[in-house]
């Protein structure tokens, strides 16, 4: 059984769950570099919002793949969901809301989604 991290916004309105991942994700898209979150994708992961779903707010934009939800109260960006023009079932919740050890004790993986839609950490990506 993996271990299981627990995560919450500022406020504690919106809490979540998740098994420990393999790693994190930084992405360099115009928003998650904004955003400053580190992404642990469900699948492979296996995670779930617990408490306050009733105090989301959610932005989409562009091709509406991707909703990034956020608590109402204390504006803290706690996970992203399939948008209305998704092709996959798959959310990523931002470990940035979990302990700053558990944060400490992920790899980081960094992504390109401002250009090359790939890892950047690849061994074989051309440089």
């Amino acid at each position: 059984m993996s271990e299981i991290h627990k995560g919450a916004c500022h406020c504690g309105a919106v809490t979540f769950e998740i098994s420990a991942p393999q790693f994190v994700v930084s992405c360099n898209c115009s928003i998650c570099r904004r955003y400053g979150a580190l992404w642990a994708h469900c699948p492979p992961n296996e995670g779930a919002i617990l408490s306050g779903l009733d105090n989301l707010t959610t932005y989409s934009w562009g091709d509406h793949m991707i909703d990034f939800h956020g608590c109402k109260t204390c504006g803290c960006v706690t996970h992203w969901a399939p948008g209305k023009a998704a092709d996959q079932d798959r959310f990523a919740l931002n470990m940035r809301m979990t302990s700053p050890a558990v944060v400490d004790a992920l790899p980081v993986r960094h992504f390109d989604g401002a250009d090359s839609w790939a890892f950047l950490d690849e061994p074989d990506r051309p440089r």
